[in-house]
């Protein structure tokens, strides 16, 4: 059998199989049964992507099988093979759709099954800035778990998100491979069906992040063939459904890589025998360039393992967390007064403490930075960094920064050889290798004996202060430089971030102190600056140059923008913003949701809802992505009266920004804990609640003007 037979008869089989599973659900359920997946606002995504339609129930399905059974004609042609594909991963949506229409537990643990809009959009950052470099598919079963460990493990060890599909499940559990979606090695699920989950993925961040027009098939196969770098191992006995299914990612633009022998599309279908060539091999094909930095620690070092928590029972030392002292510090110094990669231990290092369980030590990390480019603003970007850099270590975690840093170091790490200078080895390597433009010399110093890191503290804490005294001063009124940030335009092509002392990217991750480093550290790079101008508005905060700025980056997607605006022209969004606000006329103020909370709005919407309208580069007045910390800014809806429109916020994200917000509205406006007046999810989440609370609390969105 050739092999557009192979992928027509997998097709057909998918076909009948999704057909034979609607006809019992519909049999026993009805036709008005719903159809959903949890935690999305794309209702069956690739369905959606494909046709424009949304399905909602199991009569909507039999539409969609119309479709499926469409795009198979058995005509030997590259085209049709590939549309034949398609229809294998349609059917398969359908197949995984009824799963969870009909079933009360479709997944059950080691299993993730679907995927939420949530950690799609927490993906979008590290997706852009390189620290995920590629999605890797890793389907079938290896021929022993050694293989299959060491390829999934290389790929983890290299930041990709590696998502497994049938038996290579157990044979990574059989290796005690650390899976979970924090680690970014998701197993989906046994059934090649499963697969249709990591297809989803590429298919939402179409949607999420480029502002693809669902129904817009031809646009939807450029974006992800263009713009999702993804490719799929395909390990084992390759029966019709899997060589079809391959098929099907070889029309999003998703090369297969296998150890079986087929007959080769070169860059499209390829076999490799040799696993310790498939990784290298399936990077290539696909593209993805992996920068690597040497570090000499005996534990891995990824982007991978930044969401690692290391539990009670495997740790084996930790500092701070309100137990220990712990703090952390970045000095700027001259070149004379550092003595390059020296790293220093003062007091007791992890294996020379007698404990009787987990070792706890206090703790201070200094750095002395020297480069003839470096300059005090540079520091705290440079100190923040320490976050990212310890949690990529295999085996630590690290929460926290100044004086509230929290470290873990797990059993498994110490076992392996790991010691406090290795810590001082990674912040040695990654300053060196990301700050090179700017860092000359490091020295690092580790402190671990208690008199030295209280002696030493008041240093820090007058650093802090002189910071955060000269950050109050940075208001945009003090500048004449705004920055862009195009940074997420590999992924929303029609997106400008304008960030502004008091405005941070919507991802949360670029202050304007960070973009302006950004810009010294990388002069063609993703941060460039705006030279202000007049302003034409201090209202609604409108420049000429900034406009022109974002003309011209958005490549005429969009003319116009406002700074301080939710209604007039808002900022556009990339989709990976931290937080989104709404309008709600009937409280005549603004509700605001975290991408964390997953619960409904009192504007009838959930996050995921919010989110899919704003996302892609699109300008939606009344709705605006932003960064958490953008809440307590004074130019926070500064057109519509300030953050005191503020009217409803998750419990959570309230206690967040609730220090900051009432200082920030007192100022403003006298009122004292601001935060009190604004209704959260444990009081209301409908309408009528939530102005009763607003009215017993006085709120002052009531009184103000009408905001639209």
């Amino acid at each position: 059998m050739n092999l557009f037979n192979i992928i027509f008869t997998g097709s057909e089989q998918a076909l009948a199989a999704a057909k034979g599973m609607l006809s019992e659900a519909i049999e026993k359920n009805g036709r008005e049964h719903k159809v959903a997946f949890p935690d999305t606002a794309y209702s069956l995504p690739c369905i959606y992507a494909a046709t424009g339609q949304k399905m909602n129930t199991l009569a909507d399905l039999e539409g969609a099988l119309g479709v499926v059974e469409s795009l198979i004609n058995r005509t030997h042609l590259l085209e049709h093979g590939l549309n034949a594909g398609l229809a294998t991963a349609l059917a398969a949506e359908v197949i995984e759709a009824l799963k969870y229409s009909t079933m009360e537990e479709p997944y059950t643990a080691p299993c993730a099954g679907h995927v939420g809009d949530p950690l799609i959009r927490s993906l979008g950052v590290p997706l852009v800035t390189g620290d995920i470099p590629g999605v890797a598919v890793v389907l079938g079963e290896c021929p022993d778990s050694e293989t299959a460990a060491k390829i999934i493990k290389d790929y983890q060890s290299k930041g990709l998100l590696t998502c497994l599909v049938g038996k290579v499940i157990d044979q990574a559990i059989e290796q005690d491979v650390k899976m979970g979606a924090e680690l970014r090695v998701i197993p989906l699920g046994y059934d090649v069906t499963s697969v249709i989950h990591v297809v989803s993925i590429a298919i939402r961040a179409a949607l999420i992040f480029g502002g693809l027009t669902p129904g817009d098939l031809p646009g939807l196969l450029e974006y992800t063939a263009k713009r999702v770098p993804a490719f799929v191992n395909a390990f084992g006995p390759l029966s019709e459904l899997v060589v079809s299914a391959g098929a099907g990612a070889i029309a999003l633009g998703f090369p297969v890589i296998t150890d079986q022998t087929v007959l080769e599309v070169p860059m499209n279908l390829l076999t490799q025998r040799d696993y310790d060539k498939v990784v290298a091999t399936s990077l290539e094909a696909r593209g993805i360039k992996i920068k690597i930095t040497e570090i000499p620690i005996p534990v891995a070092f990824a982007a991978a393992f930044e969401g690692e928590r290391i539990r009670k029972a495997d740790m084996f030392a930790e500092f701070g967390g309100n137990k220990t002292e712990a703090w952390e510090l970045v000095i700027k110094k001259e070149l004379t007064e550092v003595e390059d990669h020296k790293i220093e231990i003062i007091g007791p290092n992890v294996d020379e403490v007698e404990a009787d369980g987990v070792v706890r030590l206090p703790l201070a990390v200094v750095v002395k930075i020297a480069g003839k480019a470096m300059q005090d603003d540079f520091e705290p970007v440079l100190e923040r960094r320490f976050h990212y850099f310890m949690n990529y270590i295999e085996g630590v975690m690290h929460v926290g920064q100044r004086d509230m840093s929290w470290v873990r170091i797990s059993k498994d790490a110490y076992e392996k050889g790991f010691r406090l200078e290795h810590i001082g080895e990674v912040l040695y390597a990654k300053m060196k290798d990301e700050f090179e433009s700017v860092v000359d010399k490091c020295e690092i110093t580790i402190i671990t004996d208690a008199k030295e890191v209280s002696a030493r503290k008041h240093e820090a804490l007058e650093r802090y202060e002189a910071r955060d005294n000269r950050l109050a001063s940075l208001v945009d009124e003090s500048v004449d430089t705004f920055y862009s940030c195009n940074l997420c335009q590999s992924f929303a092509p029609a997106h400008v971030c304008v960030v502004t002392p008091e405005r941070l990217g919507l991802c949360g991750a670029v202050s304007w102190l960070d973009a302006k480093a950004t810009k010294e550290l990388d002069p063609t790079g993703p941060c460039q600056p705006i030279v202000k101008g007049e302003c034409l508005d201090d209202r609604t905060g409108v420049w000429d140059s900034v406009n022109d700025t974002v003309g011209q980056i958005s490549q005429g997607a969009v003319e116009s923008v406002t700074l301080y605006s939710i209604l007039e022209d808002p900022m556009t969004s990339c989709g990976c913003f931290e937080c989104i606000c709404g309008i709600m006329p009937e409280a005549n103020g603004f509700v605001i949701v975290n991408r964390e909370h997953p619960g409904i709005t009192p504007v009838g919407m959930t996050f995921g809802e919010l989110a899919s309208m704003t996302g892609g580069g699109v300008q939606t007045p009344g709705f605006m992505g932003h960064g958490r910390h953008f809440i307590s800014s004074k130019k926070f809806a500064y057109a519509e009266g300030g953050p005191e429109r503020i009217v409803w916020m998750p419990k959570e994200l309230k206690e967040y920004v609730a220090d900051k917000l009432n200082a920030t509205v007192q100022e403003m406006t006298g009122i004292e804990n601001f935060c009190d007046m604004i209704c959260d999810e444990t009081i209301s989440t409908d309408s009528e609640g939530v102005l009763a609370f607003l009215e017993e609390k006085g709120h002052p969105a009531l009184g103000m003007e009408a905001v639209m």
